[in-house]
């Protein structure tokens, strides 16, 4: 199979009735002490009524700015500021399943068992739930703040950053909150999933082109969950930076994401490589950071 399959019909119902259910709920947040590098833990309820957690670091003057800064398919143990401007609050939230803050028990946390969790439908793939725990996080922040985002809905701006896993599952749940003004997705993942399947990969591409090969079945689910897909809907100010090699995401993949945003909102900041170190990811990586925040402060 080499052809891309053509998008569900009701592609856009599914996610915006996923998108709506999910910003209805109260995310019931908690805010305690104790975290990383001395940031708060938030604990807060995502769709399906899971417990879920995150770090949440504020400014020492006054907020101007909001970031949500997402992580790879390892989940997070540590904090990475580089993303954040001046000013911003920045939330730090974990998936479903995956560790530190957010181990769900019955969602296996190690990448190649949780890409494959809940395949057997488009309600119960994980994926979807990640995807919702995207606005729940912002609907968290929000309320631990105490203040509206969004700049388009007259809140503070927020800029949403994700990386490899949380840049593909950024693809999927942006398009689909108006809060979220703006977008940078580095190396991101589950674009093209016919392509990118076809290609050897060391990451979680592997075990679910294993899966699909017997259980061909799933590409009626994989469908609704195609990064690339849901890009094509972004509206919002995006950068993405695909790789020219990756061993755990198939570049192929990654051009996919940044070829759907559409062109008067994308810009393409190409890296060298992805999950690898390479003499020019230093200067690469400066340039890069520099750009989201940029974009995240609206300069």
């Amino acid at each position: 199979m080499n052809d891309p399959r053509p998008e569900p019909q009701d592609f856009d119902d599914f996610w915006g009735d996923m998108a709506a259910r999910s910003r209805s709920m109260a995310p019931e947040s908690r805010r305690s002490s104790g975290g990383i590098d001395g940031a708060d833990i938030v604990r807060f309820t995502s769709l399906g009524g899971v417990r879920l957690g995150g770090w949440l670091v504020l400014p020492e003057g006054e907020v101007t700015s909001a970031v949500i800064v997402a992580h790879g398919y390892g989940g997070r143990n540590s904090l990475d500021a580089e993303w954040a401007p001046a000013g911003a609050a920045v939330f730090y939230p974990v998936a479903r399943g995956l560790p530190t803050l957010s181990t769900v028990e019955g969602i296996p946390g190690f990448s190649k068992e949780h890409v494959l969790h809940g395949i057997g439908s488009r309600e119960t793939y994980v994926h979807g739930g990640c995807a919702a725990d995207v606005w729940c996080a912002v609907s968290a922040l929000e309320e631990v703040l105490g203040r509206a985002l969004g700049a388009s809905q007259g809140g503070l701006r927020l800029g949403y950053f994700g990386p490899s896993f949380g840049g593909g599952i950024g693809a999927m749940a942006v398009p689909w909150d108006d809060r979220i003004d703006a977008a940078s997705l580095y190396v991101p993942s589950f674009g093209a999933h016919v392509a990118r399947l076809a290609e050897p990969s060391v990451g979680s591409g592997s075990a679910l082109a294993q899966w699909v090969e017997h259980h061909p079945e799933a590409w009626s689910v994989l469908d609704y969950f195609d990064a690339a897909a849901s890009a094509r809907r972004l509206k919002v100010a995006t950068i993405v930076a695909p790789a020219a090699e990756d061993p755990s995401v198939p570049p192929v993949g990654q051009r996919a994401i940044a070829d759907a945003v559409p062109r008067e909102h994308r810009t393409v900041m190409p890296m060298t490589a992805g999950h690898l170190e390479y003499p020019e990811k230093d200067a690469e990586m400066a340039a890069y950071a520099e750009a989201t925040r940029r974009l995240f402060a609206g300069v």
